[in-house]
């Protein structure tokens, strides 16, 4: 038997890779900056290629913010903020100064908890490339817009993942 019809590969038929826009990120050479979001939390991590298999080199949960005194909820800006910037300081540690930003098929929308992540990374040093128009206002990033209590708790964990 011919087969004339070739069945694409799993993920793609699920809807849950991107292989040419993979393809693009891999062919960059530098590491990757993967940012996934749920409703409650958001993640991210900075992923090498390797022959073998994508290796982790280092990554962050909005979850570990309560280490540091956050007590917030872990699902908005100031926490997506908070997260990229202790990623961006643990990339720091591990060596990687450049990465390429990887948000997969999530929808790109400005001023998003991805992008709050993305200016968190930067803040801590990360060298992405970026357009300003994509990152929220400072007044966001900072929970001005939610209450005075989540600024001043967004301060004090900022100083604690700084030190």
């Amino acid at each position: 038997m011919d087969r004339k019809y070739k069945l694409p590969h799993k993920r793609r038929r699920k809807k849950k890779t991107d292989y040419k826009l993979r393809l693009s990120l891999l062919k960059s050479g530098k590491e990757r900056l993967v940012i996934r979001r749920s409703n409650k939390n958001i993640m991210g991590q900075i992923i090498k290629y390797e022959r073998d298999g994508d290796k982790t080199v280092t990554s962050a949960h909005s979850n570990m913010l309560k280490k540091f005194g956050w007590k917030r909820s872990c699902g908005n800006i100031p926490a997506a903020y908070l997260t990229g910037l202790l990623l961006g300081k643990k990339a720091q540690k591990e060596g990687v100064k450049k990465a390429v930003i990887d948000i997969g098929l999530q929808i790109n929308s400005p001023g998003s908890r991805i992008y709050s992540f993305l200016k968190g990374a930067l803040d801590a040093g990360l060298d992405v490339n970026h357009s300003k128009e994509i990152i929220p206002k400072e007044e966001r990033i900072k929970g001005k817009h939610m209450d005075e209590k989540v600024e001043k708790d967004f301060e004090s964990t900022k100083k604690k993942i700084m030190k």
